[in-house]
């Protein structure tokens, strides 16, 4: 199998993943295999969420999304350009999957595949539902996929290489584990949003989205926030407001609860405004329904943070402030390109031969 023949099974699987989207979920004519796909796609979609309570259905769908979105075929070819792809070595890449978003696994999945390397996937149990499913997809539309694609709930074993994500207490049993093995492990990150005060309305707004989507689960999700002496959160509040309804979410009220209620017995001074809570505190994990946030004195000043705190952080997001910045309302959609942790997973999967 060449590589045109991988690109041309994952923009087909584009397209599948095209019909279902936040807008709406519409069966199209054009789509192939889509006669054994589609019903039980959306079986495999209604798994995920009662398997997972932080995996509803307009998550998921915005993950969806976004890998369709990807999934075209001069987007696949502009991402891959810079790559020399020799014949295939079919070296096994096994992969050790976090759980904590939908398919949040998936480009390292895609990184193996398209490299023209055979992949072990082991899932978490949080989101085992969604990618054998589009794995089979695969197979069907490029039949020499079949026997390439392995998923397994036992012990890891005949394999060349591991790509394993988890915290950093996993990591150090990885990084121990897979010691006699290329590998690339993957500890906690966080991303941060860095205010000038001088943002507009729709930037805030935005940023919102950076805060928000899969309740700030993700190590994209913007936890933490870098503000200038005496800057008022009066608009910052005010552009949050519109995901108040995220309050009545079960899981995150409990834990929106159960925070408030600790910072308040522990007399924390914090802001916050029913749904959301603002901290000041050093850390870049915060809890679910909690963004800390640190002042900052000048550009200089956050620069030396940056540096300091390179291992630490996943996004930078801001305006017109440094290089490598993301736009506001852009953590959560990523390219092809862009790697998790700055480690690129095509190189490393062509160097596995």
């Amino acid at each position: 199998m060449d590589l045109q023949q991988r690109i041309n099974a994952f923009v087909k699987l584009g397209d599948f993943l095209s019909q279902f989207t936040n807008e709406s979920i519409q069966k199209k004519d054009d789509i192939p295999n889509n006669e054994l796909f589609y019903d039980g796609f959306i079986h495999q979609i209604k798994l995920a969420q009662e398997h997972n309570g932080w995996f509803t259905k307009e998550n998921i769908l915005f993950s969806l999304s976004g890998w369709s979105n990807q999934l075209i075929e001069s987007n696949i070819t502009n991402w891959l350009s810079p790559y020399a792809f020799n014949s295939e070595s079919l070296k096994t890449i096994a992969i050790i999957m976090a759980g904590n978003i939908p398919l949040v696994g998936f480009h390292d999945f895609l990184s193996v595949l398209i490299s023209g390397q055979n992949v072990l996937v082991k899932q978490s149990s949080n989101d085992k539902h969604l990618l054998p499913f589009l794995a089979k997809y695969l197979e069907h539309v490029e039949p020499e996929f079949k026997g390439r694609i392995t998923f397994t709930d036992t012990k890891l074993e005949n394999f060349d290489a591991v790509i394993a994500t988890g915290s950093d207490n996993t990591a150090r049993y990885f990084e121990y584990y897979f010691k006699d093995k290329p590998s690339i492990i993957r500890k906690n990150r966080n991303s941060i949003a860095i205010l000038t005060g001088n943002e507009t309305e729709s930037e805030l707004k935005a940023l919102s989205e950076d805060i928000f989507r899969y309740y700030g689960l993700g190590c994209r999700n913007v936890s933490k926030l870098y503000v200038p002496k005496l800057y008022n959160f009066d608009a910052f509040f005010k552009a949050m407001y519109d995901w108040n309804p995220i309050i009545n979410q079960a899981k995150y009220a409990n834990n929106y609860d159960y925070n408030k209620a600790v910072y308040l017995m522990s007399e924390f001074e914090m802001l916050e405004n029913g749904f959301l809570m603002i901290k000041e505190d050093k850390s870049f994990s915060s809890p679910i329904a909690t963004v800390f946030y640190e002042y900052y004195n000048s550009k200089t000043h956050m620069e030396e943070i940056l540096e300091d705190n390179n291992d630490q952080i996943q996004c930078v997001v801001s305006n017109g402030i440094f290089d490598n910045e993301i736009k506001f309302g852009q953590t959560q959609l990523p390219n092809l390109w862009d790697y998790a942790d700055n480690v690129d997973t095509i190189t490393f999967s062509l160097k596995i031969c």
